[in-house]
């Protein structure tokens, strides 16, 4: 038994398919499919139920996976000490952000994290909240950059920013003429939202708790854009954070965008990692930037 055959059981594990397992490991399929046999009679038990178009694991397979996963997570991290002991700002960092921060922070983000930290690799990924801390928690990712007040325990986390939202309405909204609005400006709005899954949902929700507003029944996007868009339509107002109505997005005429009177509702940006990890100097040290950045 290797490392590299329960690399191929993981993959397997993940895809479900031999072909992209095989991709995945970059080998071809008979060498993997011949090589989890071999791990198989090693260990004396069926680990995969092979069927015609359905891979599956057996409940041992699945036991041995959920170990599999925590002894290659071991040995990544051997090699991120040894190399975090040469340089610790160098190798590859795998960053993760949820759907409503990544598209808005990283064109400001990547070229400062270029200049400060020249040596180290960034792999940028997005996932939704749940998905995103499952992935920390199983060692494929080394952080992940979200909004605060999700269950994240066992995880480290640090606080790094707050971020106001603000109102979207459609240009011929009543609510346009004012400047500035009051969080009861919006009683008995009716009110866009993303789709279950995004953690900006339950943050708008939240925003809006003190008063009486009706969620759109017919509608729910899967994206700030899509809910962009429909508020440009006409077919109701949602809240935005900050950082989605800056930039190119400040100069469009449709929707409006207004700000809340202070102190203005707003969501806890941070970071999230494994206690275990090894690359700490590099979290710190990319953290560093993105406060810096939301600070502006």
């Amino acid at each position: 038994m290797n490392l590299r055959d329960l690399r191929y059981l993981v993959a397997l594990a993940d895809l479900r398919h031999f072909g992209r397992a095989a991709d995945r490991c970059a080998v071809s399929q008979p060498t993997l499919s011949a090589q989890l046999k071999k791990l198989e009679n090693y260990l004396g038990v069926a680990l995969i139920e092979r069927q015609p178009r359905n891979v599956c694991l057996t409940p041992v397979g699945e036991q041995v996976v959920a170990r599999a996963r925590r002894v290659l997570q071991d040995s990544d991290d051997i090699i991120d000490i040894a190399r975090s002991s040469r340089d610790p700002l160098s190798g590859s960092l795998r960053i993760a952000m949820i759907p409503t921060l990544g598209p808005y922070l990283l064109p400001s983000l990547t070229p400062k994290l270029r200049k400060r930290l020249p040596q180290l690799q960034l792999l940028l990924y997005e996932y939704q909240t749940a998905v995103l801390v499952e992935q920390l928690r199983a060692g494929e990712l080394d952080v992940g950059i979200l909004a605060l007040g999700v269950d994240v325990n066992g995880l480290e986390s640090r606080e790094l920013a707050h971020e106001a939202f603000a109102v979207a309405l459609p240009a011929h909204h009543p609510l346009v003429k004012k400047p500035a609005l009051r969080m009861e400006d919006l009683d008995d709005a009716t009110l866009l939202l993303l789709d279950d899954g995004h953690c900006l949902r339950a943050h708008a929700l939240e925003a809006c708790s003190r008063i009486q507003v009706h969620e759109a029944g017919d509608f729910r996007a899967t994206s700030l854009e899509t809910l962009r868009q429909m508020v440009a339509a006409g077919h109701g107002i949602t809240l935005l954070p900050e950082l989605a109505t800056l930039g190119p997005f400040a100069l469009a005429k449709n929707p409006v965008i207004r700000p809340f009177v202070k102190p203005a509702p707003y969501r806890v940006l941070g970071a999230v990692w494994r206690k275990s990890s090894t690359r700490l100097p590099a979290i710190d040290a990319v953290c560093r930037v993105i406060t810096e950045v939301l600070a502006h």
